[in-house]
C-alpha cells in the first residue's frame, strides 16, 4: 500500500513514463504529464487525488467507502480521493497509466504505441 505523497511520487516516477515533470501549483508539489495535472496529494486530506468520472467516482465510493471518498473542494471536478495507506499499487499503476495516456497528444501515443 502507498502511505504518503513521497511514496506516491516515487511510485509514479518509477513507471518511467515520458513527459512527466515536477511542478508546484498552489505551493504544493505535483507531477504533471504533458503539462496537465497527473499525480498529486490532496491539500485537504491525507489522500491521493485521482481522476474519475462522476459515475465511476460514485461507484468506487459505494463499493469501498473506507478507501474512496470525496472532499467538498473536489466535488465539482472529475476526481476521487484515495485514503493514505489504502492506495493499492496495482490499482494506482493502472490508473496512472490511463491518466497519462489521456493527457498525451494522439500523435505522441501513435508513435509511443508503435515502439
Amino acid at each position: 500500500m502507498i502511505h504518503n505523497w513521497a511514496e506516491l511520487k516515487a511510485f509514479a516516477l518509477a513507471l518511467d513514463l515520458p513527459e512527466i515533470t515536477l511542478a508546484t501549483p498552489w505551493g504544493h508539489e505535483a507531477l504533471k504529464a504533458f503539462g496537465k495535472m497527473w499525480c498529486y496529494w490532496s491539500y485537504y486530506e491525507e489522500a491521493a487525488v485521482f481522476k474519475a468520472a462522476a459515475d465511476e467516482r460514485e461507484m468506487l465510493m459505494a463499493a469501498d467507502p473506507e478507501t474512496f471518498f470525496l472532499h467538498p473542494h473536489y466535488a465539482p471536478h472529475n476526481l476521487v480521493l484515495v485514503r493514505a495507506g489504502r492506495i493499492d499499487p496495482g490499482w494506482a499503476r493502472a490508473r496512472l497509466v490511463q491518466q497519462w495516456r489521456d493527457a498525451a497528444p494522439k500523435r505522441f501515443l501513435r508513435d509511443w504505441d508503435a515502439q
